[in-house]
């Protein structure tokens, strides 16, 4: 009898040590990364995934030969990046030439989300953003074995005051769909000198102005004409 629940003891530490391990929460690589492991939902012979960077073309990933294609002026992103730079794929299937160069093409090419890395890929693609910068708060994850738990961020405002906001996504593996978003509210709130809704600069607004002093009364007595 003491075999047995020894044994039932040592099988209860097992499983919450397992559960205990599957909710860990692990950081998604970095973007280049993550698009390094789409399978394509599509057919292709061939694909090739480029960063452009202030003009100049990056190979990240290559299958095939993909061949006679232009270099295009705008692309996708899935992270916050600079200004002149982007990401586009090209592939052959049948013969043809095709490119993916928007979020919404990619959310074709990668169709469903195979593992937790694409499942991060297709909410990026429907805007929200892997934040390499901030990963503890908008770039990591954790899976159970029903559903992937997606910590993301989004920029919900490029005004005053520049923010970002962070969420758990609950993607099932099953549906492959989005079943419930969790706001766990801003991480971060800039603001600059130009925003008139500046919350230091209302304070120093309502700062009252110092009165002038009363004059003084002269102590001299009224000349009498």
């Amino acid at each position: 009898m003491l075999k047995l629940i020894t044994k039932l003891h040592v099988l209860v530490f097992l499983f919450l040590g397992i559960l205990g391990f599957s909710q860990e929460k692990k950081q998604f690589s970095s973007v280049p990364g993550l698009l390094q492991r789409i399978v394509p939902n599509i057919k292709t012979d061939s694909w090739v995934l480029i960063h452009k960077s202030y003009g100049r073309d990056e190979v990240v990933k290559k299958v095939g030969a993909v061949k006679d294609y232009t270099s295009p002026s705008s692309g996708f992103n899935i992270g916050i990046a600079e200004e002149d730079e982007f990401y586009y794929i090209v592939y052959s299937t049948g013969g043809k030439t095709g490119y993916v160069t928007d979020l919404e093409g990619l959310k074709k090419f990668v169709g469903k989300a195979d593992d937790v890395q694409e499942a991060a890929i297709l909410a990026a693609a429907d805007g929200y953003i892997i934040d390499e910068e901030f990963k503890d708060m908008a770039g990591n994850y954790y899976e159970d074995s029903s559903n992937y738990y997606l910590d993301l961020g989004k920029l919900t405002s490029t005004e005053c005051p520049y923010q970002k906001k962070h969420y758990t996504l609950t993607v099932n593996k099953s549906s492959e769909t989005v079943t419930s978003v969790k706001d766990n509210g801003a991480y971060i709130e800039l603001y600059n000198k130009k925003c008139t809704n500046n919350p230091r600069l209302l304070k120093i607004e309502k700062k009252e102005e110092p009165q002038d002093e009363p004059k003084k009364k002269s102590s001299r007595p009224a000349k009498r004409r």
